[in-house]
């Protein structure tokens, strides 16, 4: 019984490892739907980011975001590493 456990548990170690990395979103080019997967972000907040982006253009880094109503620090405090700005967009 533990050999089976053991496997079974190696097998989802080297699943987990195979699977890649979550990318960050860009809150640059994201949509709605891909800001919604973020956490703490409904469709009311992705609104506002969309809404807030395309009145001020590029955000210039993700702390930006708290100039979007309804994002704080506790929203920006636990995605920072799953946002990111990448290449603003040329206007």
């Amino acid at each position: 019984m533990d050999t089976i456990k053991t496997a079974i548990l190696a097998a989802l170690l080297c699943v987990s490892c195979a699977l890649p990395a979550a990318q960050a979103v860009n809150i640059n080019t994201a949509g709605k739907a891909e800001l919604m997967a973020v956490r703490g972000i409904g469709e009311k907040r992705a609104e506002a980011i969309i809404a807030y982006r395309e009145q001020h253009g590029p955000f210039k880094s993700v702390d930006d975001l708290e100039n979007v109503q309804g994002i704080g620090p506790a929203i920006l405090k636990d995605n920072r590493d799953g946002l990111t700005v990448g290449e603003a967009p040329r206007q």
